[in-house]
C-alpha cells in the first residue's frame, strides 16, 4: 500500500533496501533510525511506523529469512539487572531510535540474547541458533557479533551510516586495538524466571578523548571500495554491507593504523589516561639499604590497592633496594580465567551531615572508602547509609579494610562506635572515584645460583594503612634476599615475588610458562610482624622438599613453632601455585593464630588498627632467618654423585682443608669422602658422620671445583 504525501513510502524503502542488496533467505542485522529518512507517506495511526517497517523487512527477507536488531541495555554497566524477556531496550520503548527494536524485541516468537549489556533480538528460522547459549562476552569469540560474522550475515543501515554499526567492535577486539580492553562487570541475569549471577567481558574504551569511536574513515572506505551498497530514500539512504567483507575490511585497516577506528592521536594509553585523570604522582623516597622498620614505616599508609599509584609509589621504592625487574600486565589482559582489573584512584570521599559537618574522610585514613568502590554522589536514608557503611566484625573503634575489586558497589567503612552514633535520618556521602586503563605490577628479584632450578618467594603489597597483611611478608622477603644476593655458594636459583593479591600470582604465571618447569617449591610470606610463634601451612603436596625444609628449618628456629595442612589456615598467594596446572609446592609462613582461635588470624586483621606501633617489627628478623634456614635445608636435600672411584688421591688435587680455618671439615673430610655415592643427602651424610650440613656443604664444594663431585 502507498499512501500519499510524505517524504518516502514504505515500497520505496522495500525496492532501495532491494538495491542495496537485501534479499530473500538473508539474515539480516538491522540498524535503523526512521526519523533522518523523513516523515513516512501519509498520516498513519500510532506506532503504525514500527509495524510497516517490521512487515516491510519480514516480506523481503521471506520465511527463511532472518531478522536481528539491537536491543542493547547496558545493565550491568549502569549495575542494574538484566531480564532477557523483561529489560527494554535502552532509551525505552517511546524512544523514536528505540520504539522499532521494541517492536522486534517483543513479537511473539522472538528469540532474545541474554548479553546484559549488548543484548539483541531476533525473529526468524536461525534466530535462536545465533542468538542462544553465547559466550559471556559483548565483542569477543563466541560472541553473537562473531555468529553473526559466520553466518554471512547482512548488516543494514536504515537512515543511519556504517560508522553506526556496532559489529566494528568486534573486530577491534579481535584485532587487538590499543585503546579499548576487556573489563569484567557482573550482576544478575534473569532468563524464563530463572536468576543467576554472572560475569560478562565487555571491551570498553579509555575514556581519554583520543579514544573516542570514530568509523567515519572505514565508512568512507568501506563506500569507496563497494563493501557497502547505499540507495537513496526520503531525506536519506539505506546501505547494506556483508559482515566478513565488512570485517575483513577493519581488520586491513586496523593492521596499518591500530587507531583508525578512534578519534585519535595515538598514544600510549596509560599516559593518556594518566594526563586525563591529571593525579600528581605518589612518591616515596626510602634511604639505601634501608631498614625494615623504615621500609614499613615509609609504606605502610600508602594508598597500595591491587592497580593504584599507591601500589606503583611502594613497588618502585622497593625497586631501589635491590636489582628487580617489574614486570607489567595491563588492564584487560587475560591471564588464564583472570582478567587483569582497572586502576582504581579515589579523589575525595566523606559522610556528612545535611549540615555540612563532616564525619568521616579519606584524608583521616585510606580504609575510610571501600577499595575499588563506585563513585557517589548524594543524599541517603540512614538505612540505606547502613547498606553500605561497613564496619568490623570483632574492634569496635576499628575501621575495616573492606574491598570489591569485582563485585561493584559503592560504600564507606567506619568504626561501630561511630556507626551507632548515627541517628539522623539523611545524610550526604560523596565518592569521587574513578576507573582507569592501568598496569597491574609485579616485581622480581632473582638471585642466580649454579642450576636454573628455583624456590620463589612470594608476598604482596597490596592492602593500604596496613603492616601485617602483607607489608610484614614484603619486609621479610626483601632482607632474605639481600642476603641471599652476598653468597656465592648457592645451587638454586631464588626468586622473590613482590605483588598484588591472587590476581598478581596469576598474572606472573599466566605470562611465564617457561619459569614453572624449573619452579621445585616456594614459601608465601605474610603476617610476620606478630608476636606469635611461626605457624607452617605445609603445600598441597605435604611431602615436597619444600615440605621438609621448611619443616625442619622451623624445628630449629622456632620449636614452638607449628605445622598445618594445606588451605587449614587461610588461603592466599599459595593457592595459584599449588593450583592445577602450575603443581609448584608452596608452603605458607605466617605467625597467625590458629583457627580456633577467637581472634584468628590476629586480633587487628583488616582493621585501621594494625598500625607499625602494634606490630612486633623485631620479629621480622627471627622471620628472616628462619626462611635463611629453609634455604640452608632446600640447598642440603641435594645428592651429591661420586665422579671418582676408589679413595680420592688428595695431593693430586690440592686438596687440603686448613684444620684453623675449617677443623670440622679438616677431620671429617675423608668420612664425608666415604659418604658420597649417589645415595644421600647433603643432611644425610651430616648426619651419619656427626658433621655440621655446613662443613658436608664446604667439602663437597671443593671436590666439585674440581669435577670429582656432580649432581
Amino acid at each position: 500500500m502507498t499512501l500519499a504525501g510524505g517524504d518516502y513510502s514504505w515500497e520505496r524503502l522495500a525496492t532501495a533496501l532491494r538495491v542495496a542488496g537485501l534479499s530473500q533467505g538473508d539474515v539480516a542485522f538491522v540498524h535503523v533510525d526512521l526519523d533522518r529518512l523523513g516523515a513516512p507517506a501519509g498520516a498513519e495511526p500510532e506506532f503504525s511506523r514500527e509495524r510497516m517497517l517490521y512487515e516491510t523487512l519480514r516480506a523481503l527477507l521471506g520465511p527463511e529469512g532472518t531478522l536481528i536488531v539491537p536491543t542493547y541495555t547496558f545493565s550491568f554497566c549502569r549495575g542494574e539487572p538484566f531480564d532477557v524477556q523483561g529489560s527494554a531496550t535502552s532509551g525505552g520503548p517511546w524512544s523514536p531510535t528505540a520504539a522499532f527494536l521494541e517492536y522486534v524485541r517483543c513479537r511473539p516468537g522472538a528469540v532474545r540474547s541474554a548479553d546484559p549489556i549488548h543484548s539483541v533480538a531476533g525473529v526468524g528460522p536461525r534466530a535462536a541458533e545465533l542468538l542462544h547459549g553465547t559466550a559471556a562476552t559483548c565483542f569477543g569469540p563466541g560472541s553473537v557479533f562473531e555468529r553473526l560474522r559466520q553466518a554471512g550475515s547482512k548488516i543494514c543501515m536504515i537512515g543511519l551510516d556504517l560508522d553506526e554499526a556496532t559489529l566494528r567492535h568486534h573486530s577491534e577486539e579481535l584485532a587487538g586495538v590499543p585503546f579499548r580492553y576487556k573489563k569484567l562487570f557482573t550482576g544478575v541475569i534473569t532468563d524464563g524466571g530463572v536468576s543467576r549471577k554472572r560475569g560478562w567481558l565487555y571491551n570498553v574504551r579509555l575514556l581519554a578523548d583520543n579514544a573516542y569511536p570514530d568509523g567515519t574513515r572505514l565508512a568512507a572506505l568501506a563506500r569507496a571500495t563497494e563493501v557497502c551498497r547505499s540507495a537513496a530514500v526520503g531525506r536519506g539512504e539505506v546501505l547494506i554491507a556483508h559482515a566478513s567483507e565488512y570485517h575483513e575490511l577493519t581488520l586491513k585497516c586496523l593492521r596499518a593504523d591500530p587507531w583508525f577506528t578512534a578519534r585519535g592521536p595515538a598514544g600510549d594509553p596509560v599516559q593518556l589516561e594518566a594526563l586525563r585523570l591529571g593525579v600528581p604522582p605518589l612518591t616515596v623516597d626510602l634511604p639505601a639499604n634501608a631498614s625494615g622498620r623504615e621500609m614499613v614505616e615509609s609504606l605502610w599508609r600508602l594508598p597500595r590497592h591491587i592497580v593504584s599509584d599507591g601500589y606503583d609509589a611502594a613497588l618502585l621504592a622497593l625497586a631501589r633496594q635491590v636489582p628487580m625487574t617489574v614486570h607489567e600486565y595491563p588492564s584487560g589482559q587475560e591471564a588464564w580465567t583472570w582478567v587483569v582489573p582497572e586502576k582504581w584512584t579515589c579523589r575525595e570521599a566523606y559522610l556528612e551531615r545535611l549540615n555540612g559537618e563532616r564525619l568521616l574522610s579519606l584524608d583521616d585514613n585510606p580504609l575510610h572508602v571501600v577499595s575499588s568502590s563506585l563513585p557517589f554522589d548524594g543524599e541517603v536514608t540512614r538505612e540505606e547509609l547502613f547498606d553500605h557503611l561497613h564496619v568490623h566484625p570483632r574492634l569496635p573503634d576499628a575501621i575495616p579494610f573492606v574491598f570489591k575489586y569485582y563485585e561493584k558497589d559503592w560504600g564507606l567503612c567506619c568504626s561501630a562506635r561511630m556507626r551507632e552514633r548515627l541517628t539522623e535520618d539523611r545524610y550526604r556521602v560523596v565518592i569521587r572515584s574513578e576507573f582507569s586503563y592501568g598496569t597491574l605490577k609485579v616485581g622480581e628479584v632473582v638471585v642466580p645460583g649454579r642450576t636454573d632450578d628455583c624456590f620463589v618467594l612470594c608476598a604482596h603489597l597490596c592492602h593500604p594503612a596496613m603492616v601485617n597483611d602483607d607489608l610484614s611478608g614484603v619486609v621479610v622477603g626483601m632482607e632474605v634476599m639481600r642476603a641471599l644476593l652476598r653468597r656465592r655458594d648457592l645451587h638454586y636459583t631464588y626468586r622473590l615475588l613482590i605483588l598484588p593479591e591472587t590476581i598478581g600470582s596469576i598474572a606472573y604465571l599466566a605470562a611465564h610458562p617457561d619459569v614453572i618447569p624449573s619452579m621445585r617449591g616456594g614459601v608465601f610470606l605474610e603476617m610476620l610482624a606478630l608476636d606469635q610463634p611461626h605457624a607452617l601451612q605445609l603445600s598441597l603436596a605435604g611431602d615436597s622438599r619444600v615440605d621438609r625444609a621448611a619443616t625442619a628449618g622451623l624445628r630449629r628456629r622456632d620449636p614452638d613453632g607449628w605445622t598445618t595442612p594445606f588451605r587449614s589456615l587461610m588461603g592466599n598467594d599459595e593457592r595459584q601455585f599449588n593450583a592445577p596446572g602450575v603443581r609448584v609446592p608452596m608452603v605458607s609462613l605466617t605467625r597467625m593464630l590458629p583457627p580456633a582461635h577467637p581472634e584468628h588470624p590476629y586480633r587487628e586483621y583488616h582493621a585501621s588498627e594494625d598500625t607499625p606501633e602494634r606490630a612486633a617489627l623485631d620479629r621480622l628478623e627471627e622471620s628472616r632467618d628462619v626462611v635463611l634456614d629453609i634455604i640452608d635445608e632446600l640447598e642440603c636435600q641435594r645428592v651429591p654423585v661420586n665422579r671418582f672411584q676408589g679413595e680420592v688421591f688428595c695431593s693430586r688435587y690440592g686438596l687440603h682443608i686448613d684444620p684453623f680455618e675449617n677443623a670440622e671439615a679438616h677431620r671429617a673430610l675423608f668420612d664425608i669422602m666415604y659418604l658420597i655415592d649417589g645415595s644421600r643427602t647433603i643432611d644425610d651424610i651430616a648426619l651419619q658422620c656427626g658433621a655440621s650440613t655446613s662443613a658436608v656443604r664446604s667439602v663437597v664444594t671443593e671436590l666439585e671445583r674440581h669435577g670429582l663431585v656432580t649432581w
